[in-house]
């Protein structure tokens, strides 16, 4: 079986800790361990070495892979990462143009960092090798090898939506983007709707060739495209949800008495809706005034991105909300809402999960949101809490018996909290099987195989002699 090369912005380096890994980690680290293989990316070190010295791969082998890891200098960091991979495809591609910061250096800078990774994975790379890119990071790799010779399968996996033809068209490079991922021979996106607004934008902009079973010609290229939603591992998250809980959290259980609790975490981003959020749980208050004194809310949310702009300044505002709320509806025995700035353990997470009646994950725009499915996944069969899912999640499309709600009417989101807080164990164990069912099914194995297996049906590309307009080499997907 071929090798496989992962190449991804970040890499996770075995460092001999017990630390649960995330279920993208497990989900390649199984495939690599499978095949053998080779895990390239970025360390997430700053490094004083100027871009014309570039430092030595770091290489480690661990369980049959092999890790091979670089650093950035300041300026790579600023321009390909805060910059335009931060502030202007993240914004667009979560459909928030007036976040978008765009400077012609960047994008540059994007792109060189993009060739310099292709130019440094060049030597590593086997004949037989299929390669296996991800994310939003790394749209122009697959161009940046083609130009190196590189005639290997490359395929690619965006987490992240893809925008609509009036969202992306904005970008000023938008047709040099399009035009860089047909290099790609398979891209896969989380839901239908992120493919077909992919294969929109280059119908707007180029002659576009395509077939019932999802291959296409475009750019004088041929590649396929495919929906592949995430999945997690169902079995893992519920062996870490269940046993005992560490004392603190027994505490925190007594505390509570018969107070129902509603949980959400991610981490602090403009994307998840934290301030339609904390409106919407206002508007519970206010509305359902019976639960007052009788519900808590814990919202935790750990910094991310915080040299970026964007990213300072919903911290200040949730801060201020989260005040306001308290301000007004708190007493001396109550705290009806809990903000949390700070990581939590995985594994904690899981059983804090387990713990509280109702999860409520309502992004303005998601890719998928792996949070929901963990959430459902840790819940105890016999007495399950309630997931409140904004319809703007990839995994509303699979967690069909949530309470699906749209996150922009703080009014139908409270509504759903007041039927998830009062709805009957017989319906929540319903709602909970069903899901569960799901989630069994489409988890991240069956992610990873899908993916691999259409990867590995496609031919390598010709060489550069041969005719590069032939229909006759697309791929068959199964």
């Amino acid at each position: 079986m071929s090798r496989l090369v992962v190449v991804s912005n970040r890499i996770a380096i075995p460092d001999g800790s017990k630390a649960s890994a995330g279920g993208l980690a497990v989900g390649i680290l199984d495939a690599l361990k499978t095949t053998g293989g080779l895990w390239f990316g970025w360390d997430g070190e700053i490094s004083a070495v100027t871009e014309e010295e570039d430092e030595e791969l770091g290489i480690v082998e661990h369980d049959g892979i092999t890790y091979a890891s670089f650093p950035l200098d300041q300026n790579e960091y600023d321009l390909y990462y805060c910059q335009f991979s931060n502030t202007v495809v993240w914004p667009a591609f979560h459909y928030r143009l007036d976040l978008v910061q765009f400077q012609r250096e960047a994008w540059e800078g994007y792109c060189d960092v993009n060739e310099k990774l292709a130019r440094r994975l060049q030597p590593l790379i086997q004949p037989d090798d299929i390669l296996w890119i991800h994310d939003y990071h790394l749209l122009p790799f697959a161009a940046a090898l083609r130009k190196l010779g590189i005639t290997n399968r490359i395929g690619f996996f965006l987490h992240i939506p893809f925008p609509t033809p009036e969202i992306f068209n904005a970008l000023p490079p938008h047709e040099e983007l399009l035009e860089m991922l047909c290099d790609y021979d398979l891209l896969g996106f989380q839901t239908e709707n992120d493919r077909v607004a992919f294969i929109d934008c280059l119908t707007q902009l180029t002659e576009l060739e395509s077939t019932g079973d999802k291959l296409h010609h475009a750019f004088g290229h041929t590649f396929a495209t495919e929906v592949y939603p995430i999945g997690i591992e169902p079995d893992s998250i519920k062996e870490m949800a269940e046993g005992p809980l560490p004392p603190k959290m027994a505490a925190m259980k007594r505390e509570l008495g018969d107070a129902k609790n509603i949980i959400a975490c991610e981490r602090l981003d403009y994307s998840k809706g934290l301030p339609e959020r904390f409106l919407a749980y206002e508007a519970l208050l206010e509305n359902f005034p019976e639960h007052r004194g009788k519900i808590r809310y814990s919202q935790i949310a750990p910094t991310s991105r915080g040299d970026v702009q964007a990213y300072q300044d919903i911290r200040h505002q949730l801060e201020t909300e989260a005040g306001r709320i308290n301000g007004k509806y708190g007493t001396l025995g109550w705290t009806p809402l809990y903000y949390l700035n700070q990581h939590f353990d995985r594994r904690l997470l899981m059983k804090i999960f387990r713990l509280t009646d109702v999860g409520l994950v309502t992004p303005l725009r998601d890719g998928m949101n792996l949070v929901a499915k963990e959430y459902v996944a840790a819940q105890d069969p016999d007495d399950p809490g309630v997931l409140v899912l904004s319809r703007f999640a990839g995994a509303a499309n699979e967690l069909t018996s949530a309470l699906i709600v749209n996150p922009y009417d703080r009014d139908e989101v409270a509504a759903a909290l007041n039927t998830a807080l009062t709805m009957p164990r017989t319906e929540r164990i319903s709602r909970y099987n069903d899901m569960m069912a799901v989630l069994r099914k489409n988890d991240i194995s069956a992610w990873r195989e899908s993916f691999l297996k259409d990867l590995r049906a496609i031919d390598a590309r010709h060489d550069a002699t041969q005719d590069d307009n032939k229909v006759t080499s697309l791929p068959r997907l199964a």
